[in-house]
């Protein structure tokens, strides 16, 4: 496993886990959701990020791509 995908696993993990502490239907969840499955399934941080931006309704990918840009420089 390249150190790539060990950062987006971790972050996947992350992302899991804030959306497991969030009530079902709610914006968080479902940005935290996104940032999990996303990075859960793709290569590396440019990837997971440019897959995000395609991520609809408009307000959950906002929500996820700020969710992403925290998890993803350590300040989550």
């Amino acid at each position: 496993m390249t150190s790539a995908s060990a950062d987006n696993l971790d972050l996947a993990t992350s992302a899991r886990e804030l959306a497991d502490r969030e009530p079902a239907g709610s914006l968080t969840h479902a940005a935290a959701t996104s940032v999990a499955i996303t990075c859960a399934t793709t290569r590396n941080i440019a990837e997971a990020r440019a897959v995000l931006y395609g991520v609809t309704p408009p307000d959950v990918r906002e929500a996820a791509l700020a969710l992403f840009n925290r998890l993803s420089t350590g300040a989550a």
